[in-house]
Parts: structure tokens; C-alpha cells; sequence
């Protein structure tokens, strides 16, 4: 005969199973949290916006910059003739 196994019953699961994160923690953590989340944020916005306005910075000052060759070469003969 086959031996039988012995089977351990599956333990019921508990409510506290389906909880989340958000409700294990205390609602002032979880303030401090999405604050933190916030700054953080705004922090790499302004980060990303003074790069971009750097960016701008460079390219306007070497566009300044550049020899009568360098627009020539770049713009060529577009204008008009006088």
C-alpha cells in the first residue's frame, strides 16, 4: 500500500493580509512621506529647469561667439543680394 502523507491543515488566512503599506503606518508618517515625496519632486523640477536654462545660456553665447566662416558656412548664401 501507498504510504499516506501526512497532511498539516492550511492555516485560515487573516484579515490583516490585504492591508497596505499606507495602512500600516500612521497617518503622520504617511504625511511625512508624501511631503517628502513632494519636495523631492519640486526639488528635481527646478533642478531640470536650471539645466534647461543653462543649456539655453551655452548655445546663445556660442552662437555669439562664432567667426564670419562659421555663419557663412552655416547660413551660406541665403540673403537677399543688394
Amino acid at each position: 500500500m501507498a504510504k499516506k502523507r501526512n497532511q498539516q491543515p492550511q492555516p485560515k488566512k487573516k484579515e490583516n493580509d490585504n492591508l497596505t503599506v499606507s495602512d500600516s503606518l500612521g497617518d503622520d508618517i504617511l504625511a511625512k512621506l508624501k511631503e517628502a515625496k513632494k519636495e523631492l519632486s519640486n526639488a528635481e523640477q527646478s533642478k531640470e529647469e536650471a539645466r534647461q536654462a543653462q543649456i539655453r545660456h551655452e548655445r546663445k553665447e556660442r552662437e555669439k561667439n562664432k567667426t564670419f566662416e562659421e555663419l557663412l558656412n552655416e547660413y551660406g548664401d541665403v540673403g537677399k543680394k543688394y
